[in-house]
Parts: structure tokens; C-alpha cells; sequence
């Protein structure tokens, strides 16, 4: 994709017990940064207007998830193919010039994996991600893949301005079950270090194995064989205007 998002950009170290937003200049990049437009807490002033193009974001990023101007439906990003999900369910290519008020994506580098016990369900992955991870705080990036039993995802239809409040929104999102399906879930825990950054504890978006079909994830029940791996996150580039 094209260079990096060229407005001003802070880093945020997300330490063992802190988070600070510092001048980019002040911590060297690593390859496994979380590269990121707006924050949690932009979408819920509410505020869902694009801060920027996600082609002058992305660069080798492999693992994302996200959404687009107005809420425009759901970013998924898988093995570094980036797709947006409306309300039909169905993903498609993402088109570089598409802004985004919302982004999280990371070269996922996998450091931990483990088995996720048959009939976990989406809610109970997390002290799993806690103890691959050995803490409970920081950002902790998360991929799920194999067979689910019973898995549910869902879009919303675009918001114009004036912006409802997320809450509202999400009320009258467009749920896809999907039932038992082989997909891969992606996205990020966040941690009590990271409040504000990202969507409070774990965020999945998802695709099936066939990528027809996708999503924010709402639930999901494990089936005979699925694994977790997690690729802890040292810091992020926030993008901002």
C-alpha cells in the first residue's frame, strides 16, 4: 500500500503498568507495533468521520480490524488481505482510499499458541489469552482459527451525521449467524493499560475459511479443533490530525 499516514503521529507506549502518548520521535519503531487511526474513545464522543485514507496507513501489517467513514461496515484484515463486511455479510476487497475513524492493525508475529478447549465460548477466551500472555495488562494482539460450532457476527449500515451514540448504532446492527463453519477470528485484547485505545477487552472481527462471509464477532463456541496465538503488542503508533 502507499506510505505511511504523514499527519501527525504520537506514540504510545503501553508499559507493565502505565500508558503514555509521547512524540513519535521519542521511542524507536519495531516491527511488531500496533499501527493505529483514532481511538475507542473518538467513536463513542460519537464521532465517526474518517481521520484517515487506509492505503497511506498500512504498509506490512498482516492482522487488523477496524471500520470505515460513517461506520461503513466492518475491516477485517487476514494474512495482510484486508477486507471491509456491510451489511450483507459478504467481504470485499478494501479499496485504499476509503478513510477510516478506526483502525488497529500489526505484523503479527506469533509468539504463544495453545488449544482453545471444545465449547469455549468468545467470552472465555480471554484469562486463556491472559495466561499465554503472563499479564493482564498491555495490548495483546489474537488470532483464532479452526472450526466453531456455533459462531455469530454482524455489520451496521452507514450512520450519517449528526452521529447517533455507538450504543444506538449497535442496536440496530444486521446479525449474521453462520452455525458450525471452519473461520479464522482476529483482532486484540486490551488491556487496563491500554483504556481508551482500543474497544475495552477483547475485540474479535472474523472470516470463514472461505472468506464468503465475515464480520464483528458476537459470539462464537469452539469446536473439536481450534487453536489461539497471540503476539503481545510493545507500543502503538496512533495516528492522528
Amino acid at each position: 500500500m502507499s506510505p505511511r499516514f504523514r499527519l501527525a503521529t504520537l506514540t504510545v507506549v503501553v508499559a507493565s503498568a502505565i500508558a503514555m502518548v509521547l512524540p513519535a520521535a521519542a521511542a524507536p519503531r519495531t516491527d511488531d507495533d500496533l499501527v493505529q487511526v483514532g481511538t475507542f474513545a473518538y467513536l463513542t464522543q460519537p464521532d465517526f468521520r474518517g481521520l484517515a485514507a487506509i492505503g497511506s496507513v498500512l504498509t506490512d501489517e498482516t492482522l487488523g480490524l477496524g471500520t470505515f467513514d460513517n461506520l461503513d461496515g466492518e475491516f477485517v484484515m487476514v494474512g495482510g488481505r484486508a477486507y471491509q463486511v456491510k451489511t450483507d455479510g459478504v467481504p470485499r476487497p478494501v479499496d485504499p482510499d476509503l478513510r477510516t475513524p478506526f483502525l488497529q492493525a500489526v505484523r503479527f508475529q506469533p509468539e504463544r499458541s495453545g488449544p482453545v478447549p471444545p465449547g469455549t465460548r468468545c467470552d472465555q477466551l480471554t484469562p486463556i489469552i491472559d495466561t499465554l500472555a503472563g499479564s493482564t495488562d498491555r495490548i495483546v494482539a489474537v488470532r483464532v482459527r479452526g472450526t466453531f460450532s456455533d459462531l455469530e457476527a454482524r455489520s451496521v449500515s452507514p450512520v450519517p451525521p449528526p452521529f447517533k451514540p455507538l450504543a444506538e448504532v449497535v442496536a440496530s446492527q444486521t446479525v449474521f449467524p453462520r452455525g458450525s463453519v471452519r473461520a479464522v477470528l482476529v483482532g486484540f485484547r486490551q488491556g487496563t493499560t491500554a483504556l481508551g485505545v482500543g474497544q475495552p477487552g477483547l475485540h474479535l472481527h472474523g472470516l470463514t475459511a472461505s472468506h464468503n462471509a465475515g464480520g464483528h464477532i458476537l459470539s462464537c463456541a469452539a469446536g473439536p479443533v481450534v487453536q489461539i496465538t497471540i503476539d503481545t503488542v510493545p507500543q502503538v503508533r496512533l495516528a492522528t490530525p
